[in-house]
């Protein structure tokens, strides 16, 4: 049997960044806070945990004083900023530079929106999309679905963005949905609707990836986080072109029954997902497929 790991799969830079600065301060000081999680991984989260690293929430960082805080790469809202000056708490700032252009595009397009609105297609209370909405005041509104869009006045102008990690599939549907619904109160779509392209394309991208390595591979095992949202969609892209695609987080996950006659099986994960991990999660399925079948 042969076992695969997707070398498009992986960190993305933007965690990569995050990570780096994380581990340069923990080797120099051997502690170091950071606003919710780094990454939605939690085997990573627990490799540096064991370094030094302290997770804490918005609560916590208004508790904290004189001290060094970590901003994950999805970014965070002006009033994270607000607080770490009340407080002389020094920021490690780590967000994303695709995040934070997004943010500053939102943030003018709020400024100049007159009476229109400003809707975000991502997931509500998402850490990027908190960041995102706090470029609005809160005025912002947060759309994921097709239902959700229930929130729009198609009277009145819209200026339209997305959230970085969203599938290019969903958000051409959200857009030429809020097209139909424009024209549908003869509002005239050219004149007051706009729609801004803001996915990342190093995430995007792994879509088309992830497809050809689907159908390569008699078995995918998909290696996520569970409360990652691009781990979510990315499964889903490998489970419409393969069915025997199976999500795992930990090893203990994985059912031995699912590679019994494959002969090949490739092993890929989100962007959130550390090479480390999947390199093992390969590793342990070559053992599994070396050990001899019991005779009954």
């Amino acid at each position: 049997m042969k076992v695969t790991v997707d070398e498009n799969s992986g960190f993305c830079f933007g965690v990569v960044y995050a990570i780096q600065m994380a581990e340069d301060e923990l080797d120099a000081t051997g502690s170091l806070y950071c606003l919710g999680d780094i990454v939605h991984n939690n085997m990573e989260v627990e490799r540096l945990e064991a370094k030094g690293l302290k997770i804490i929430d918005h609560e916590q960082l208004s508790q904290l004083h004189d001290t060094k805080v970590l901003i994950r790469a999805h970014g965070e809202p002006p009033e994270t900023y607000k607080t770490a000056i009340e407080n002389n708490i020094q920021l490690i700032d780590a967000s994303c530079p695709v995040v934070l252009k997004l943010q500053n595009r939102i943030r003018s397009g709020y400024e100049t929106k007159g009476d229109g609105q400003i809707v975000v297609y991502g997931k509500n209370g998402h850490a990027e999309v908190n960041g995102l909405v706090g470029q609005t005041k809160g005025e912002a509104i947060i759309a994921n679905n097709i239902d959700e869009l229930d929130q729009i006045d198609f009277s009145k102008p819209v200026k339209f963005f997305s959230q970085t990690t969203q599938p290019t599939s969903g958000y051409r549907k959200m857009r030429d949905e809020i097209i139909r619904r424009m024209r549908e109160v003869g509002n005239d779509e050219n004149l007051s609707f706009e729609a801004n392209d803001t996915l990342c394309r190093q995430v995007s991208n792994r879509e088309p990836q992830l497809e050809m390595f689907a159908s390569n591979n008699d078995v995918i095992v998909f290696v996520s986080g569970k409360k990652s949202s691009n781990g979510k969609v990315l499964f889903d892209v490998c489970k419409a072109v393969n069915p025997k695609s199976h999500f795992i987080s930990v090893w203990d996950d994985f059912d031995a029954s699912w590679v019994k006659e494959a002969k090949s099986v490739g092993i890929c994960g989100a962007t959130s997902t550390p090479m480390w991990l999947m390199e093992e999660i390969a590793e342990k399925i070559r053992t599994v497929a070396l050990e001899p079948v019991n005779q009954a």
